[in-house]
Formats: structure tokens, C-alpha cells, sequence
């Protein structure tokens, strides 16, 4: 079969479907309505003569053809949208959608200038369409590498060749404990580390190279701050957090923060893009968050 434009939109909604786990989700982010999405579906499978999906009562669930026909779409737009940003490369064109992955619990960092690299953008390109996106922060390189966004921002172990990194600020890491913990009204004298280490720690899974801690059976793994934060407030945990972020709570009295030099600790927060030729808006936005820090391209 030949592949149209209206094909296209079909794939494109077929994916947004599986992505999201059913059409109710999909159709937040298609702005479409259930019944059109549903539409879209069978219009699809009637294009291509086998069933994609089960859908109703039961929930949402791909079929083996939908496995195979959902591969073959995400490669189809995928090959697509890399290869308009090229095309935009050639005009300049400082226009279109730039997907920026972030990490969570930034917007709390006084260092973090993204605010201000938004500002100027709005002024200074405003054709360009921001796609901000809330991520994991090994799943922001391997969406960057995979061109599944444009530029991603945060910190991790994990690098990958095809992708260009530069650190823009450092984000202050401490100890942090609960006002339920038994640490909590200590007298700071009186804490040493060995006793730190042999509580229950809440640790983010996606750190790799961290000390190992005596009380590993205890011991929770999350991978969202916020989440980490929850699981300190509790009282039944100690978790290593940034300073800006757990400041407020502190200020609350809701958390301390325990005299562990060993844990405490910069992280780089970093810009990535993709390495070699990128589109004009593309480069205009990264660009644009690094001058915000400071920093020289």
C-alpha cells in the first residue's frame, strides 16, 4: 500500500493510543474526542485490513497484528520527524515544536533559569512551540537518543555517544530525615554516620555507584523525588535530597537535615541534545537555556 498523509494521521493517533494506555487517555492529549478517536482506530483497520485492538469493558489491549502494525508506525514517524528537522536545518526556520525533557522538582531551584530562557524565546521566536515534558532522568537520554525529544535537561549516570552533554549548574545534595524520625532531635554531636547508615534508607533507583548501606533488606528504592520526599516524610526513612527542594519543609519543620558530609554531594545538571546537525529551532532553544545559565555555548 501506499502511505498518505491521511495514513499518517492514523498512525499518529494509533500511537498516542498505545502510548497512553487506551483511548480515554489518548484523547487529552490529541484534543480529539473518544468518538473520533474510536474512528480513527477503525479507520485505520479498515485501511489495513486486520484488527489492531481490543477495546470495551475489559480495558484496552493491542492484538499481535497491533504489535507489529504499532513497530511499523513508530518507525514510519519517527524516520519522518527526523528528517523534517533536517529539512528545518536548511531553512532556519525558527519555528515549529521544540520537545524539552526536564527532571522533576527543578522549579524549585533559584539556579535553575529555564523561566528565564522561556521569557526571551517568547520575545525573540515566538513561532517556536515549547514542548515541556516532566521525565525520569535515564529516560531523558534515551529519548533524546532516540529522537523522541529534542533536548533533554537534568543529570545521570548514563551517557550515550550519539548525544552531546553540557553542564550548565550544580545541584546541592543533603541527608534528610523526618520530624517522626529518631534522629530528628538529636543533638547533632551525637550523630555519626555509622548510626545514619544502619536505619532504613529511601534511595532513587536510578543512581548508579552510590555506598552501599548496611540496612538493605529495609531499605526502599523510588524514582521520583517527590516520591523520595514522601517516603523521608514519613518519619521511617532517611534519603539523600536536594537542598532547595527539601528547604521549604524544613523551614516547616517537617524535615532535618543531618550532619552526613559523605552523602552530601553536587549533581551536574546538564543540557543534551543530540550530537552533529540539529534544526535551527532546535539550536535557537538550547542555546537559549544555556545563555539564561550563564554559560558559554
Amino acid at each position: 500500500m501506499k502511505i498518505s498523509g491521511s495514513d499518517l494521521h492514523l498512525f499518529r493517533v494509533f500511537e498516542s493510543v498505545v502510548r497512553n494506555g487506551g483511548m480515554s487517555a489518548a484523547q487529552m492529549e490529541l484534543s480529539l474526542s473518544q468518538p473520533t478517536v474510536s474512528n480513527h482506530l477503525t479507520a485505520l483497520e479498515q485501511r489495513l485490513g486486520v484488527k489492531l485492538c481490543e477495546r470495551g469493558r475489559r480495558g484496552f489491549s493491542l492484538t499481535e497484528e497491533g504489535r507489529r502494525v504499532y513497530e511499523i508506525s513508530t518507525e514510519i514517524t519517527g524516520m519522518l520527524d527526523a528528517n523534517s528537522a533536517r529539512l528545518s536545518c536548511l531553512r532556519s526556520a525558527l519555528a515549529g515544536k521544540v520537545g524539552v525533557g526536564i527532571v522533576d522538582c527543578m522549579a524549585t531551584d533559584p539556579s535553575f533559569r529555564i523561566s528565564d530562557a522561556i521569557a526571551e524565546l517568547s520575545e525573540t521566536a515566538p513561532e517556536i512551540e515549547l514542548n515541556l515534558k516532566i521525565m525520569r532522568p535515564n529516560d531523558i537520554t534515551k529519548a533524546v537518543a532516540e529522537n523522541d525529544i529534542d533536548i533533554g535537561i537534568g543529570g545521570s549516570d548514563i551517557k550515550v555517544a550519539s548525544v552531546k552533554y553540557q553542564v550548565i549548574y550544580r545541584e546541592e545534595h543533603a541527608v534528610f530525615c523526618g520530624s517522626t524520625h529518631p534522629l530528628f532531635h538529636r543533638k547533632e554531636e551525637a550523630i555519626t554516620s555509622a548510626e545514619c547508615y544502619g536505619h532504613p534508607w529511601v534511595l532513587r533507583g536510578y543512581w548508579y555507584g552510590r555506598p552501599r548501606f548496611e540496612n538493605s533488606v529495609a531499605n526502599r528504592v523510588t524514582f521520583d523525588i517527590e516520591a523520595q520526599l514522601l517516603m523521608v516524610l514519613s518519619g521511617a526513612y532517611l534519603g539523600v535530597l536536594p537542598i532547595h527542594f527539601a528547604s521549604l519543609f524544613e523551614q516547616q519543620g517537617r524535615l532535618r537535615r543531618l550532619p552526613m558530609p559523605d552523602e552530601a554531594y553536587f549533581a551536574d545538571i546538564q543540557v543534551a541534545t543530540r550530537a552533529g546537525e540539529r534544526a535551527a529551532n532546535v539550536a535557537y532553544v538550547r542555546d537559549a537555556i544555556v545563555k539564561a545559565h550563564g554559560m558559554h555555548l
